[in-house]
């Protein structure tokens, strides 16, 4: 239970050094300025391979005297000469921060953490304390993140004999209380490093504990957060505690991730929670949709399980299952195992139709709300305009408004490169003339290009010309400006007209996360138009008439989907889970 702003006496009765942190309170924890960030001063000590010198010893009235000769000097300089020496000022500032003894240390535990040297950091560690460096949050959150790490080093000499893990785990406790002696304010990736090393030392209680402590110091706590202790109960087959972290994950408002749904569908499986089995491959089903091979296996693993054959209701509401896939949106209806006996479990394929080679069942396509998709329209329009050029963007809505909406986006940068090592506008324009010719308006598409993509290179051979002033007479493309990610514009113009898109781009890096997992990943199912090209030409692979996405069905069958197939060539995989249907 938590009082004020301390610790728990549990944990602190049990880890003697966590009781540090309940002797100091909050305001001097987040208010220590002084000794965690030191005046700047100029030091010599540039070089990696150097010792890191003591320089504590300087006395504060010495700072105070060379503080006072900057300021003297610099109230002397001219003001036409001051933008100049400020700026010189400031390379010099920065300098100092580096070649100084912190600045020094940081740089070599960066360079541990990206090696995984944890024995090399922690001789750092102790040559910083014999010489009286003062550590920073950054420096005791690289140590602690290498010690909890578990990193495997690349042994020579003396190292032969030592093993990384260990010694982790053997010290990373201490520097903790260092930490908390030296009065370092802790951050998220403080309680979670801490928490792995609980972990790492059969204690997911203490993991857990370290969590919760977190609301206390007003750190909201992520993914990983939790991580340790969820794993480190599921690892131990300690149901009723991974499913408590699992509710105050809710509580939190973070969302859990394929990892940890998969590792919780496992132990409910293995300590025969039916209802969880059920709850957490519905879970998946809203939150994943298409699962990776490791999950794919728990899941075949259940189903040709004697304790899945064993569960299911042999007589059931037909009128309530129907009304719960109304409810849901089709494709599920979340009344519980229906059917009883043994699984037939394939994995198998789909049609082009939908329909599952190994049970002639069809899967549906489920519909988006229309509302969403408004949402989601000007929650990118608000993202767009974060990102790029406020103006800019505002330009191509109104540009949109007047010449939209279209029957499908190129992304033509994109189109242009496919299976190419120049911008093809031959290609580009192939896949222009196929969508035209098969669009019901017989429109042409929308082909969104960088300004660069229309004004240089291949655009200026005269043919190219002719071509893109065709296409910008009739409407049909839009040049984002210099410094701008066309993503934005290409995704937005699809969305908005709600059309296809047409391109390869599997939109999976950092700007795409940003839209969320709920409703992007259904939209761009729905939207995506894919190409190909072999011997017989141009192919477009249009969006699929069915859902990819887990499915529970009226008849009480299951269809999995697994992360592979994605190019529009390779079949994807499915797992097939049925009941004799007498």
């Amino acid at each position: 239970m938590l009082r004020g702003n301390y610790l728990t006496p549990s944990v602190t009765k049990a880890y003697p050094f966590l009781s540090m942190l309940s002797k100091i309170p909050l305001l001097l924890m987040y208010h220590n300025n002084l000794y965690t960030y030191r005046p700047l001063v100029h030091y010599h000590t540039s070089n990696f391979s150097k010792p890191i010198i003591d320089t504590w010893h300087n006395s504060m009235d010495t700072r105070r005297h060379l503080c006072t000769l900057a300021v003297c000097r610099t109230s002397h300089i001219p003001e036409s000469s001051r933008p100049t020496t400020m700026k010189a000022s400031d390379k010099s500032k920065r300098k100092a921060r580096r070649d100084s003894p912190e600045g020094v240390l940081r740089h070599k535990l960066d360079m541990c953490s990206r090696h995984g040297d944890v024995v090399e950091a922690l001789s750092l560690y102790g040559e910083a304390r014999s010489k009286n460096v003062m550590l920073s949050q950054h420096h005791y959150n690289a140590l602690l993140y290498l010690c909890s790490s578990g990193s495997n080093v690349e042994s020579n000499g003396d190292r032969n004999n030592v093993n990384p893990s260990n010694l982790g785990l053997e010290r990373g406790f201490e520097i903790f209380q260092q930490m908390v002696n030296d009065k370092v304010a802790p951050n998220e990736a403080t309680f979670t490093n801490v928490a792995r090393l609980a972990v790492a030392k059969e204690d997911p209680d203490m993991a857990f504990d370290l969590v919760k402590q977190m609301k206390s110091f007003g750190i909201p706590p992520k993914l990983r957060s939790y991580g340790p202790a969820l794993f480190g109960f599921c690892k131990v087959g300690n149901a009723p505690k991974a499913y408590e972290v699992y509710a105050h994950m809710a509580e939190s408002g973070v969302m859990a991730e394929e990892p940890e749904l998969s590792a919780l569908l496992k132990l409910s499986a293995d300590v025969n929670k039916v209802d969880k089995v059920y709850e957490m491959l519905h879970q998946l089903r809203a939150s994943v949709r298409q699962v990776m091979e490791s999950t794919f296996g728990i899941i075949q693993d259940w189903f040709n399980s004697e304790k899945a054959a064993k569960v299911g209701l042999v007589n059931w509401d037909v009128s309530k299952v129907r009304d719960g896939i109304v409810r849901g949106g089709g494709g599920w209806h979340g009344q519980g195992w229906l059917g009883s006996g043994k699984w037939r479990v394939e994995r198998t394929q789909m049609d082009e139709n939908g329909v599952c080679c190994s049970c002639s069942e069809k899967l549906i396509c489920i519909d988006i709300d229309p509302r969403e998709t408004e949402n989601f329209t000007s929650s990118l329009s608000n993202l767009a305009c974060q990102r790029e050029v406020k103006g800019d963007f505002n330009k191509f809505q109104e540009w949109l408004d007047q010449h939209g909406p279209f029957d499908a986006v190129i992304d033509g940068a994109n189109v242009s490169l496919v299976n190419q090592r120049d911008f093809n506008f031959y290609q580009l324009n192939n896949v222009v003339k196929k969508l035209q010719s098969e669009s019901p308006s017989k429109r042409l598409p929308l082909v969104i290009l960088h300004k660069n993509r229309v004004t240089g290179g291949p655009a200026r051979n005269p043919n190219n010309m002719k071509l893109l002033e065709f296409w910008k007479n009739s409407g049909a493309l839009y040049a984002t400006p210099p410094g701008s990610n066309d993503d934005w514009y290409w995704l937005y113009a699809a969305v908005s007209s709600k059309c296809l898109l047409v391109t390869n781009d599997e939109m999976r890096d950092h700007l795409f996360q940003l839209l969320g997992t709920s409703f992007f990943p259904r939209w761009k199912e729905k939207h995506q138009v894919r190409l190909s090209f072999s011997r017989e030409g141009l192919k477009l692979h249009m969006p699929p008439p069915y859902s990819i996405v887990i499915q529970e069905s009226e008849s009480g069958s299951w269809h999995v989907p697994a992360i592979t197939g994605d190019d529009g060539e390779a079949p994807r995989q499915w797992l097939c889970a049925t009941r004799n249907r007498d």
